[in-house]
């Protein structure tokens, strides 16, 4: 079994300006025949595989997928399941979409870190329903946080800030610049993941001009992480 992950991002799709060009979210006023046909093209691209997409609501319900066919979860932020042949697909435009799998067990998931997802602690959570559902060992599950706002980028408010650091500490804020990355690595490691099993994109939604950003542009389109098995 291979596990197989991408990360698009805003190039190659058929949608019009604010949200162009390859924009995967029916919910932000684009054309819902652009968007259907930006998800074919993503489904052909890897294969013609079915893709699962979530009603994103930042929360922290976790669903199991049972079944190979495309659909549409709804009100939930993660996806997880054991089956081959189906991509779980979180979309976001500067949240942290993070792809979880484990190569003993066959299990995947795909999880919308945004902040009040990761407030919420989506991420551990979905680390035990793994372990629960599916016998999962922690110390086997790797972690994928794909492109995402950085600290470089992600300014709040001080109320926020002073939150921040009296919950989860002071050395994720700089100044007024949350660490959202670190954050969720500190509560993956908190769960028994491996720190070596943790990787972190480099690329800064905010600062990218190949993907969309909401904190930067405003009204605009979402990229996606996938992960399938094959």
């Amino acid at each position: 079994m291979t596990i197989k992950t991408l990360f698009t991002d805003r190039g190659g799709g058929v949608s019009r300006p604010p949200y162009t060009s390859f924009n995967l979210a029916l919910h932000v006023g684009d054309r819902r025949e652009d968007v259907l046909r930006n998800r074919t093209l993503l489904s052909r691209a890897i294969g013609n595989v079915p893709i699962v997409w979530m009603e994103q609501v930042h929360g922290d319900l976790i669903r199991l997928v049972a079944k190979a066919e495309t659909a549409t979860f709804p009100a939930c932020d993660a996806l997880v399941t054991d089956l081959s042949g189906v991509a779980l697909a979180v979309m976001t435009a500067d949240c942290i979409p993070l792809l979880l799998y484990d190569t003993v067990r066959h299990v995947i998931a795909a999880v919308h870190a945004g902040r009040n997802g990761t407030f919420l602690k989506i991420a551990p959570k979905t680390v035990r329903t793994m372990q629960e559902r599916f016998g999962c060992e922690a110390a086997d599950i790797h972690a994928l946080m794909g492109p995402s706002i950085g600290p470089c980028c992600y300014e709040i408010g001080e109320d926020l800030a002073a939150i921040v650091e009296k919950s989860f500490g002071p050395h994720y804020m700089n100044g007024r610049y949350l660490d959202l990355q670190r954050l969720n690595a500190d509560m993956l490691e908190d769960v028994g993941v491996k720190a070596r099993n943790i990787e972190i994109s480099a690329t800064c939604t905010a600062c990218s001009p190949n993907h969309y950003s909401y904190r930067k542009e405003g009204k605009t389109g979402r990229f996606a992480g996938l992960i399938w098995m094959a």
